[in-house]
C-alpha cells in the first residue's frame, strides 16, 4: 500500500475507492504533482492492469470549411478562402482504401461545420464506406458537428443519429467537448453548441446504442474549476449511460490559433500542468469511467511515456493523416509498432485493441 507522507483527504479517498467530490478534485490541483500522480498510477494498475492499448486508425478530414470561426482552431477555413477543401464520399472512400491496406481497424472521420452540405452527403459517405469495408469501424462526427447538422437541417438530434447509424455510423469521437463551463467556453469557441447541448446530444447517442469518446481541451486560460467541472459533468453522464469508451484530455496547441495572434496566450502550459491534468483526470473518474488516454500527437512521444505513468493507460493510435493538430504544428503519424516501442521502453505490455477496447493481440 502506498503511504502518504503529507495527509490529503483526497488522495486518502482516492486510495480507499471512493468517489472524490468538485472540492476534493479541487485540493488535488495544488497537492503535490508526484505524490498525485503516484496514487494515480496505483489507481490505474487496480482498475485495468498495466496494460497499453492503442488502435491503429486513419484520421480523416472530410472538409476544413466551418461555420464556426474558434479562437483556439488553427483548422478551419471559410469556404472562399484558397486552401478551403470539402472531399467527395468517393475521394474519402480512396483514403479509406489505403489506410485499410496499412492495416488501419477504424477511421475516424471529424471536419468543420459545412454550411451546405446536406444529411445525405454524410449518409452516402458512411454506406460507400461500409459497403466496401464492412468490418471497418467508423467512428464519425462529433456531438458538436452532430447538433450543427440537426440545426442546419431543421432535423432533430434523434432522427439524425437514427439515419446515420443506419447508413453504418458505428461509433462518434470525443471532439467538440473542449471545457463544457460556460464562464469559459465563449471565451475559447464561437459558433459551436453549448457544453449542455454536447452532453445532450452525446447521451442521445448513448440511448440508441452509440458510444463514443470524450475529451476536455486544457491548457489555455482556464481555470482549475473549469477543469474539475468538465471531470464531474463527465462521470455523472457515464454513471447515467455508460456510453463513453474513454476519456482523452487535449492539450491546446497554440501555433497559428486565434488565441496566439491576439497575444490571448503567449505559451503552451507546462509538462507539469499536463501531467496534474491526467492524474487528476483519473482519480475524479475512477470507477465510472476507467480508461484514461494519451493524446501523443499532442505531447510528442517522449512526454507520453512519461504521461503513462501519472494515470494513463492508452494512447489512443496511430493518427494516419491527422490533419488538426498538423494544422498546429504538431507531427502527427505514427505506426503500430512504434507505440509498441515506446510503451516497451517503459517496462508496460503493448496491446493492440479495437474501437471498444477489445484486445487484437500483443506487441
Amino acid at each position: 500500500m502506498l503511504q502518504l507522507v503529507n495527509h490529503s483527504e483526497p488522495l486518502e479517498k482516492a486510495l480507499a475507492g471512493e468517489e472524490l467530490t468538485f472540492q476534493d478534485g479541487m485540493e488535488l490541483m495544488s497537492t503535490d504533482l508526484h505524490v498525485t500522480g503516484a496514487v494515480a498510477d496505483l489507481t490505474r494498475q487496480r482498475r485495468v492492469g498495466d496494460d497499453v492499448t492503442f488502435t491503429a486508425s486513419y484520421y480523416m478530414n472530410y472538409t476544413n470549411v466551418c461555420a464556426a470561426s474558434c479562437q483556439m482552431c488553427a483548422f478551419y477555413r471559410k469556404k472562399d478562402d484558397d486552401d478551403a477543401y470539402t472531399l467527395t464520399p468517393g475521394q474519402i472512400e480512396q483514403r479509406v482504401a489505403a489506410a485499410v491496406q496499412m492495416g488501419a481497424t477504424e477511421v475516424h472521420i471529424v471536419g468543420g461545420f459545412h454550411p451546405s452540405l446536406p444529411l445525405e452527403y454524410y449518409e452516402e459517405m458512411m454506406r460507400t464506406i461500409k459497403s466496401r469495408h464492412p468490418d471497418l469501424n467508423i467512428k464519425a462526427l462529433t456531438a458538436a458537428e452532430i447538433f450543427y447538422l440537426s440545426k442546419l437541417s431543421k432535423t432533430p438530434v434523434r432522427r439524425i443519429l437514427e439515419r446515420l447509424r443506419d447508413a453504418g455510423l458505428d461509433t462518434m469521437p470525443g471532439g467538440g467537448a473542449e471545457l463544457f463551463h460556460p464562464d469559459i467556453r465563449g471565451q475559447i469557441i464561437r459558433g459551436k453548441c453549448t457544453g449542455q447541448e454536447w452532453l445532450d446530444t452525446i447521451a442521445e447517442a448513448h440511448r440508441l446504442g452509440i458510444r463514443s469518446n470524450v475529451t476536455m481541451l486544457y491548457g489555455h486560460i482556464e481555470d482549475p474549476e473549469h477543469i474539475i467541472d468538465h471531470l464531474v459533468r463527465v462521470r455523472e453522464l457515464q454513471k447515467e449511460t455508460g456510453g463513453f469508451i474513454t476519456f482523452i484530455p487535449l492539450k491546446f496547441s497554440l501555433d497559428n490559433t486565434e488565441m496566439e495572434k491576439n497575444g490571448q496566450v503567449t505559451e503552451e502550459c507546462s509538462a507539469i500542468y499536463d501531467l496534474r491534468v491526467l492524474a487528476v483526470s483519473r482519480l475524479m473518474l475512477a470507477g465510472a469511467l476507467d480508461n484514461i488516454s494519451v493524446y501523443w500527437v499532442a505531447y510528442g512521444k517522449k512526454m507520453a511515456q512519461v504521461a503513462l505513468s501519472y494515470g494513463c493507460n492508452d494512447m489512443v493510435g496511430t493518427a494516419f493523416s491527422e490533419e488538426i493538430y498538423r494544422a498546429a504544428g504538431k507531427p502527427t503519424d505514427s505506426s503500430v509498432e512504434e507505440l509498441a516501442s515506446i510503451v516497451r521502453e517503459i517496462g508496460r505490455r503493448p496491446v493492440q485493441r479495437d474501437t471498444l477496447f477489445r484486445a487484437i493481440r500483443e506487441l
